[in-house]
């Protein structure tokens, strides 16, 4: 079967990855340094141990198992550490990526799936945001994923990497099957918080901010399924895989969700209380970050079969219940 090197496939989107190209008939090669990521992830294929910033692990793992493509999922991407510590996303992320593609280029490796973000939009409130959207990154994170882009495109005109980009909104749930699901240390997405407070094992949940221009002043994001999510990505594969060209893509749904609105959903789908308080706004945190595209379900035929609220929780919560002892 085709091999495909994913980095940071122990994590949580890149190991929902991996279970999506083993169904799909591939073989996934997790590349991770178990920074953020874990050990438990990795059940769907070999795993190469290593560290992008260190191009002898690159290389020996495309030695070793001569992958035909590559996702590009590993990354820092925490908003508050990119706006206290720039020169370690600026390190981390774009010389990672770049000695990534390097060796691509090197190995014969000619197509990738690049996981940016929509932080390369900035803070554009009343704006659809859509694949021509200008950029405008309001902190390191977005800046550095920004670069990256760049970068694809400068090795496609002069090397042939040909690439898929993939701008995601925020990432929510897990695998409905509870075989993999969101863990980070320390965990900074909003619903695993959400549910931390619900199982007790977190004090409450601070909502960051109540004076936002939205309706009820919290911030306002537009939130998809990481199964929804990992199968573009198969999707954008193949679209490689059939030759055509170089291409990117918002996935999101157009529906926003504040974070009030995300805690009363995780009330009434736990039917369990959430404790809160109000915080301090954070700063780098924009908004409103809503997708306007359809590009991804016209080009591509992507349908987001799990992308509602309610799914995004109830999956979550099952694995948040299932792989408690991992807290």
């Amino acid at each position: 079967m085709m091999k495909v090197l994913v980095t940071g496939g122990a994590g949580y989107i890149g190991s929902h990855a991996c279970k999506a190209l083993s169904k799909a008939g591939f073989t996934p090669v997790t590349f991770d340094n178990f920074s953020t990521g874990w050990h438990d992830a990795v059940q769907f294929g070999p795993c190469v141990e290593g560290d992008l910033t260190i191009r002898a692990d690159i290389d020996r793992a495309f030695a070793d198992h001569a992958p035909a493509a590559i996702m590009h999922f590993a990354a820092l991407s925490r908003v508050d550490e990119a706006m206290a510590k720039p020169g370690l996303y600026w390190r981390n992320n774009v010389l990672g990526s770049l000695n990534l593609v390097e060796a691509a280029v090197e190995h014969g490796c000619r197509d990738i799936v690049f996981s940016s973000t929509c932080a390369t939009y900035g803070d554009q409130d009343n704006v659809i945001l859509n694949e021509t959207t200008a950029q405008y990154p309001i902190n390191a994170y977005g800046a550095s994923k920004q670069a990256i882009e760049r970068m694809l495109h400068d090795f496609e005109a002069t090397h042939g990497l040909r690439h898929v980009i993939f701008r995601y909104f925020n990432v929510a749930g897990a695998d409905p099957d509870a075989d993999v699901g969101e863990f980070h240390r320390p965990e900074t997405h909003l619903i695993p918080i959400v549910l931390d407070a619900v199982a007790g094992t977190r004090d409450g949940v601070t909502v960051f901010g109540t004076d936002y221009p939205t309706p009820d002043g919290t911030c306002v994001r537009d939130y998809v399924h990481v199964s929804d999510l990992v199968d573009a990505h198969i999707l954008g594969l193949r679209w490689l895989m059939d030759g055509k060209e170089s291409r990117d893509f918002n996935l999101g749904t157009g529906t926003g969700f504040s974070v009030r609105e995300v805690i009363d959903a995780a009330r009434r789908i736990t039917n369990k209380d959430v404790p809160t308080k109000v915080g301090n706004r954070r700063a780098g945190d924009a908004v409103k970050l809503v997708s306007g595209s359809v590009r991804a379900e016209e080009e591509l035929g992507w349908q987001p079969k799990r992308s509602d609220m309610a799914h995004m929780i109830e999956d979550a919560w099952r694995w948040h219940q299932v792989a408690d002892y991992q807290r």
